[in-house]
């Protein structure tokens, strides 16, 4: 499912015009964004948890040449399936 084909579906189960729905995804898209972007963890029961955690660095090796590299240590977003989506998919 792309961004279009989710907006649609917001859009028919919520009653809502493509448009409202539109603005809902990205109002969510945003607010998501900078709560993770503060180190925030986001909870939706029933759904789900989006948290940030930090990745050390460390030594990896490029796959052709078998030559020793450097990855920079970064962030990286997890999430974590809620109780009740994991159901509804199994």
């Amino acid at each position: 499912m792309n961004k279009s084909e989710l907006i649609d579906a917001m859009a028919s189960e919520s009653g809502l015009t493509k448009a409202d729905a539109k603005k809902a995804l990205e109002g969510f898209v945003a607010a998501t964004s900078e709560a993770m972007k503060a180190g925030d963890r986001i909870s939706l029961v029933g759904f789900g948890s989006f948290s940030v955690s930090d990745r050390a660095a460390r030594t990896g090796r490029n796959p052709q040449t078998g030559k020793e590299i450097q990855i920079a240590a970064k962030k990286v977003i997890k999430f974590k399936a809620g109780a009740e989506l994991t159901d509804k998919v199994n």
